[in-house]
């Protein structure tokens, strides 16, 4: 079964090892830059929240929800100010195709439901145009191209 894990002192190593194919990398960031990104997000007033993905106990994926802005985000998209992004989404190369993006979808929306930091209008995200795997699974939850 699915679950997210809070990214911790005991699991940050294991999901540092997560990596895309190849020819995703210009999709997603690293989960380091992520994972740093998720602390200076913190410490500006922000708010991250960086999640494991686990099949039981097997590490298969990184996940980052976000909400509103920080301090020092100086070209923020308008609909960031007081809304939820799903700010990161990978599976590790090894355990793709298995519909294990599709449920961690599920849990990042069942998460933001819960509204951790307060209601909100939208949960917005974005992607690379040329990822079709990820337009396919965003649309399929009802998200839809603003541009």
């Amino acid at each position: 079964m699915l679950r997210l894990e809070k990214i911790n002192g005991k699991n940050v190593w294991d999901i540092l090892k997560l990596r895309v194919k190849e020819e995703q990398m210009s999709f997603v960031a690293g989960n380091d830059i992520s994972i740093i990104e998720a602390y200076t997000t913190i410490t500006g007033s922000g708010h991250a929240f960086p999640f494991g993905i686990y099949d039981d106990e097997q590490p298969v994926g990184f996940m980052m929800i976000g909400y509103g802005t920080d301090d020092y985000w100086e070209d923020a998209p308008a609909i960031a100010a007081g809304n939820y992004n799903l700010w990161r989404l990978m599976i590790d190369k090894d355990y793709q195709h298995r519909g294990y993006g599709r449920e961690a979808m599920r849990l990042a929306l069942d998460f933001i439901g819960t509204e951790p930091c307060g209601k909100a209008e939208y949960c917005w995200l974005s992607y690379e145009p040329e990822n079709a795997v990820a337009r396919k699974l965003y649309g399929s939850f009802g998200f839809v191209d603003s541009n």
